[in-house]
């Protein structure tokens, strides 16, 4: 009776007799009915356990098994100890129990090994073969999704013959009917993205370049820039010229579309506010730079234009005014790159010439200077995806690179090398998914950074059909 009371870890019973023996001796048979032989029938327990050869209770300090038995898994009972217990509990013997002879003492660590031991501690689920490990409070063990990988390679590549490298000029513009409009010396050619067709819009003539494009918001009309100073407007799906209009006494270099409104920014420091539905050549006129406007961009919700200047000024105009409601001087250097975002309202970048090479944010809501970026080389271009919050910015010198922006926190998603000049030109398609970049190395390179809205691995509109290299003109 002390024998099975020992081996069940219970107190030994009050009751004694026979009623009592019988009893341990019934427990006794369910612990071993696998290997207990009924001399008259079978035993059936009320629970289902299939062996229990190989069950360690030495571990928990309940009987082993009876000697003689038959143990295969020792080597399994050496490896659990040592998960369970360190590397030191290898080579300890189990608990000596009532019915094995008592062993020589064995020899203790010399440390105390109730110490918490740090490097030993390890979690159940690194018994695990997926080896699984949630010490780490606060870390997610579910799949990690991969980083999106934006491509290093361009998809395409146009040759653009007479391409100026001239930091003060936009030549590049991408239209929401999926048509790319470039200036090449004194002519505009149209790029249609769909079938690759390539049609010449106008030719200025000897005496007079292009210096700036833009499309309308919607619609077919093309506003050019010219270094005579005039602002044509275009219907390119008859190639036809609709009206010229004068006010610049200089080249034209920078315009920008609100509607049926067009700014006009001038070597002349001037803004020229155009509203085409009226007779006039311009309705009003902003003055404020002390230098050439090269840069200028209405918000999405058409109430502020942002403009920027060879005076290393940045500027917002509103509406109805005609002196600048925010300044601001931070920039150290020309202010050609400016973009708004299309995620947050009143949220306006800005990017400094070579002598300052920084990208700076601006709420325009509270007049704020949010953050500035050091790129370390001259900021060229600016413009946001409208389908993450992100946006890519295009460099001169030193390093003619282009790098993709993660927004708020501006890490690089990647930067993006191939043109051999200065990356002066920048345009986005209307999916909002691939890029257009111009340099003075006479090329356009086309490269796929943004995701679509609904997936990242859609293809985008202008399709595999155009990959490699052709001649815009």
């Amino acid at each position: 009776m002390d024998r099975s009371a020992a081996r069940l870890n219970v107190p030994t019973p009050v009751a004694s007799g026979p009623s009592a023996e019988a009893t341990l001796r019934h427990v006794d048979r369910l612990i071993n009915s696998n290997h207990y032989t009924s001399p008259s029938r079978t035993i059936y327990s009320d629970r289902f356990i299939p062996s229990r050869s190989a069950s360690k209770f030495a571990l928990f300090d309940i009987a082993s098994l009876p000697e003689g038995r038959d143990d295969s898994s020792s080597a399994y009972t050496t490896l659990l100890r040592t998960a369970l217990f360190g590397p030191d509990a290898a080579g300890l013997a189990p608990p000596l129990t009532p019915q094995k002879t008592a062993s020589p003492p064995m020899t203790l660590p010399s440390r105390n090994i109730f110490r918490y031991k740090t490097e030993t501690r390890q979690s159940m689920h690194s018994l695990s073969p997926f080896m699984c490990d949630d010490s780490v409070p606060g870390v997610n063990h579910g799949p990690v999704k991969a980083p999106r990988k934006v491509p290093r390679s361009p998809f395409k590549v146009l040759d653009a013959p007479a391409l100026q490298d001239d930091f003060y000029l936009n030549l590049v513009d991408w239209s929401s009917h999926n048509v790319l409009a470039v200036g090449l010396g004194n002519c505009v050619y149209l790029w249609n993205a769909c079938s690759s067709k390539v049609t010449k819009l106008c030719d200025l003539g000897i005496d007079d370049l292009v210096c700036s494009v833009g499309w309308a918001q919607r619609g077919t009309h093309l506003a050019v820039g010219t270094s005579n100073g005039k602002v044509q407007i275009w219907d390119a799906s008859r190639c036809k010229k609709i009206r010229s209009m004068e006010g610049h006494r200089l080249r034209v270099g920078a315009l920008a579309w609100s509607s049926s409104l067009l700014s006009s920014g001038g070597r002349d420091k001037n803004i020229y506010q155009r509203d085409i539905r009226a007779q006039e050549d311009f309705v009003s006129k902003l003055s404020g730079h002390k230098s050439e406007v090269c840069g200028l961009k209405w918000s999405y919700d058409n109430r502020e234009l942002a403009s920027g200047g060879n005076d290393n000024r940045l500027f917002v105009w509103n509406q109805h005014s005609t002196q600048p409601v925010l300044k601001y001087c931070e920039h150290t250097a020309a202010v050609k790159a400016i973009a708004w975002s299309p995620h947050l309202h009143g949220l306006l970048a800005s990017g400094g010439g070579t002598a300052d090479r920084c990208i700076r944010f601006w709420n325009t809501t509270t007049n704020s200077h949010l953050s500035c970026m050091d790129t370390g080389s001259q900021v060229c271009n600016l413009v946001w995806s409208k389908n993450v919050n992100e946006l890519v910015s295009t460099h001169g010198y030193s390093q003619n690179q282009i790098i993709v922006w993660r927004y708020p926190t501006m890490s690089k998603l990647a930067t993006l090398t191939g043109h051999t000049y200065r990356v002066l030109y920048l345009a986005i398609s209307p999916d909002g998914q691939t890029i257009v970049t111009g340099a003075g190395d006479e090329t356009l390179r086309f490269w796929n950074v943004f995701p679509s809205p609904k997936s990242q691995n859609t293809d985008n509109e202008i399709g595999a059909s155009s990959l490699g290299r052709t001649i815009i003109r």
